[in-house]
């Protein structure tokens, strides 16, 4: 993953924010929206390409075209910098590579030492019973 090759393919737009605000509201398109192309992307290997297709799937669009919005300040800089971040964080996510568990045996000797461990503890429970005549 080539971070500099990914940041230029991004395609950022700004548009005018929802919800309340007041006066500025109407003036002020501070909402960025990002746009990037995960098909036709050159910052990402084919192996790469592949796995954020099938771990974004839900996120992306028909033409594999994944969209990320950011709101959250009044300043348009600011939610640029917080989409990027965001976008970068999720692509991290998508290529990291789970590590396959592998089940391992249970030694004889455990196995044993349970067993033994159960027979004291019936041993002893049985102990407390009232004797039989």
């Amino acid at each position: 993953m080539d971070k500099e090759q990914l940041l230029s393919e991004l395609n950022f737009k700004a548009v005018r924010s929802s919800g309340a605000g007041g006066q500025n509201v109407n003036k002020v398109s501070s909402k960025v929206v990002l746009n990037f192309d995960v098909e036709n992307s050159s910052g990402l290997s084919e192996e790469e390409k592949a796995l954020v297709l099938s771990k974004l799937s839900t996120r992306l669009t028909k033409e594999n075209i994944l969209i990320l919005n950011c709101d959250e300040d009044r300043s348009q800089f600011k939610n640029k910098a917080i989409v990027t971040k965001r976008f970068f964080d999720l692509i991290t996510r998508s290529l990291h590579i789970e590590k396959v568990r592998k089940a391992t045996k249970i030694p004889k000797s455990v196995i044993r030492k349970r067993l033994k461990d159960k027979k004291t503890n019936a041993e002893v429970k049985k102990n407390r019973r009232r004797p039989e005549f």
